[in-house]
């Protein structure tokens, strides 16, 4: 039950009806946490792949790191101060453990002679990655005393389980949502309709540009020493947008699943195609994500005691930030994912991070006015910048791979390479014009309605980005909508309710969808 399938659009109408309508307040929270409870069952895992009790052992994983959060936060809040940190510790590492397991189990474990044949293969919980970084940011502001370990195992469960945000985040904060759910929410017209819009933004930026932006760049990945530099490079920036747009897409959906129910969860996107730099680029991708590596990684870096450890402490009493910002990223890569791609892209981040603040320690901070030509050469370079990692983050992702295949940095390289050869534009033209047919309807007339539909969903959706970033100064997706004239507005309506329809018959001729590509971490 994704969210762009018929299935959720039934699902969340009842729940939202149920809850704000019938519920007493005393039976709200319950009542979520069972529905989001009842959302992870409806997306276990396959049963032709996982039988008998392997498909209940997402959900029973899910509910006991539930139970154990909260019995850890208890005991932390209760514990002496030099009790505190260490049964942080014993809860971070557990968490951690059980998340490296799940993440990494099935690439060591085939690699064990004497390991039993039905371990070979794990189902992967769906958003094991996000919910445990919300429970490992609950019991680190626990211990810090910036929140009281909550009580009520129910309360707990509803925020780490809330099927808004389980799926593929935002990583959201206890403090922000645990509060909300202690009130009373009931119906409003006004914070509907804002849902709805959102809603549909987020729906049309997944089905009918991320989704249809995929099926080229599937394409031409699946065959890269038989494409030329330009078809390659279109892949490449492709790709690029389809992840952008997916993932933004996802977040709003999810950010309207929570307003439609009365709760506020944070915003992942602010328009990073904008940022004139790394340090703006990060501070507009993947917010969740980002704040939660500054909070409780780079600041704690920074601020440790490195005296004591082996060779670096006869030198240094604190980590230079710069050090610290290439292990964040670091970091940040390899939990995207174990391969080599990955952490080459990771390594690639810290370098752009760490780069521009040795040249901001060397020649001084930007100014905060420049030309415009000056802050879109630097636009144009950050995007250039961020589309060379992408050829390893798509790479290793497999986008495009035969099954039983893995894409590795060898193929990422070979990608690079390619951009370099082939530059006829009869050649390009022709490429192009094949993996349009081979991607879609094997028709010439169908391909290029699929061009002519491309280009206009990728013009509105770069047209809200536009509005959004210079007209409402990053304000929330659905101002730009609500400030429209009636009829500029009705039009727009039309418009993303067509251009979903359409997309969804593009992809596959039917109303399912593609499945999001952060759903995997």
């Amino acid at each position: 039950m994704s969210f762009q399938s018929f299935s959720y659009f039934a699902f969340l109408p009842l729940v939202a009806f149920a809850y704000l309508k019938l519920a007493p307040k005393r039976f709200q929270t319950g009542l979520l946490l069972a529905a989001s409870l009842l959302f992870y069952w409806f997306n276990r895992p396959s049963a032709a792949q996982y039988g008998g009790l392997w498909q209940a052992l997402p959900l029973a994983l899910l509910c006991a790191s539930c139970v154990f959060v909260w019995r850890l936060g208890l005991a932390i809040q209760a514990a002496a101060p030099p009790r505190r940190g260490r049964l942080l510790a014993f809860g971070a590492a557990l968490l951690l453990l059980v998340l490296a397991l799940f993440k990494y189990y099935n690439l060591v474990l085939p690699l064990l002679p004497l390991a039993p044949g039905a371990l070979h293969s794990l189902p992967f919980p769906l958003g094991v990655s996000f919910y445990t970084f919300a429970a490992l940011s609950y019991l680190i502001d626990v211990r810090r005393g910036d929140l009281p370990a909550e009580r009520s195992l129910v309360g707990l469960a509803a925020f780490l389980c809330f099927f808004g945000t389980i799926t593929a985040g935002p990583i959201c904060r206890a403090r922000l949502i645990l509060p909300q759910l202690k009130a009373e929410h009931r119906f409003e017209a006004a914070r509907t309709v804002r849902a709805l819009q959102l809603f549909a933004l987020g729906l049309f930026k997944k089905v009918a540009v991320a989704d249809v932006l995929l099926l080229f760049a599937q394409q031409v990945f699946g065959d890269l020493s038989g494409h030329g530099g330009p078809a390659l490079l279109l892949a490449l920036v492709f790709y690029t947008f389809y992840l952008y747009f997916d993932f933004v897409g996802y977040s709003e959906m999810a950010r309207a699943s929570a307003l439609l129910l009365g709760l506020d969860i944070p915003e992942n996107f602010k328009t990073p195609f904008f940022a004139t730099n790394f340090s703006g680029f990060w501070s507009r991708w993947h917010i969740s994500l980002s704040s939660w590596l500054q909070d409780y990684l780079f600041t704690p870096l920074v601020w440790a005691d490195a005296s004591r450890l082996p060779l670096v402490g006869r030198r240094v009493s604190r980590l230079s930030p710069v050090f610290c910002v290439a292990v964040v990223f670091f970091l940040s890569g390899f939990w995207h994912g174990s391969t080599l791609p990955f952490v080459v892209w990771g390594l690639l981040q810290a370098v752009y991070r760490a780069g521009e603040e040795l040249l901001h320690q060397r020649l001084g901070k930007p100014k905060k006015k420049a030309p415009a030509r000056l802050l879109w050469a630097k636009r144009g370079a950050v995007f250039c910048l961020w589309v060379f990692s992408m050829a390893f983050f798509a790479m290793g992702s497999g986008v495009g791979q035969p099954a039983g295949a893995q894409y590795g940095v060898a193929e990422a390289l070979a990608l690079l390479a390619g951009l370099f050869r082939g530059w006829a534009p009869g050649r390009f033209a022709a490429e192009s014009w094949q993996a349009v047919l081979h991607g879609f309807y094997a028709q010439p007339l169908m391909a290029a309605a699929y061009l002519v539909f491309l280009a206009l969903a990728l013009a509105l959706a770069f047209w809200l980005d536009w509005q959004r970033n210079f007209h409402f100064k990053n304000g929330s997706e659905e101002l730009v909508l609500a400030a429209q004239k009636p009829a500029v507005r009705w039009a727009l309506y039309y418009a993303l309710v067509l251009g979903v329809f359409a997309g969804l018959v593009i992809q596959n001729g039917g109303f399912a969808g593609g499945s999001f590509a952060y759903g995997g971490f």
